[in-house]
């Protein structure tokens, strides 16, 4: 696989889970740490705001660049038609964690790839809903020890011991519930001409 000469890939993103998921494509790319504003707006369902803070941090993170394929995501979870955000710190996530006990959340993950020399920008949205074990307040304090996922949507990371909360995943694309659904993007990489294989 060869990228275009003078064309960079860019993944606007500070995520570690990210950049190591990026990697499983072999494909030569930069990061930046895109700073957005994540508010939702007023009555913003959680699916349309993943997929405007990806297409913003994909803008955000292109800005300076002419000719560059720009990935940016994003990702909500909900439940009940409430946003879970990002917990900050272990009595958030105790609390959402004792919410989703038994429950299915859906995590919606936002894509957009910009291609910043024409303007043309893809995106799309993967949702995976996740069902998670009937967990015990004791179970959720030694996860939550363990792991301290206060940086994650739904406090948990299911590519860490977080898998041992779940108890179903149901969704097109397992990469998407780790934060950049690969799958899809490969299918945008190809329309932009970038072939992984």
């Amino acid at each position: 696989m060869t990228v275009q000469p003078g064309r960079t890939i860019i993944l606007a993103s500070s995520s570690p889970y990210r950049k190591s998921l990026m990697e499983r494509l072999h494909l030569p790319f930069e990061t930046v740490s895109p700073n957005v504003d994540e508010t939702p707006h007023p009555d913003e369902h959680a699916a349309d705001l993943a997929k405007r803070l990806a297409r913003l941090k994909a803008q955000v993170g292109g800005a300076r660049r002419s000719d560059a394929l720009v990935i940016g995501c994003d990702q909500c979870a909900v439940l009940d038609h409430e946003l879970l955000g990002k917990p900050g710190g272990f009595d958030n996530a105790f609390e959402q964690l004792k919410r989703t006990s038994g429950r299915s959340v859906d995590f919606h993950t936002g894509l957009c790839l910009l291609n910043t020399a024409n303007g043309e920008t893809q995106v799309d949205r993967v949702t995976v809903r996740v069902k998670f074990r009937t967990l015990t307040e004791t179970q959720i304090t030694a996860y939550l020890r363990k792991e301290t996922p206060y940086h994650c949507a739904g406090s948990f990371m299911s590519e860490g011991l977080g898998i041992a909360l779940i108890q179903r995943i149901d969704g097109e694309d397992p990469t998407a519930l780790i934060g950049l659904p690969l799958i899809r993007l490969v299918s945008m990489l190809a329309r932009a001409g970038v072939h992984v294989i």
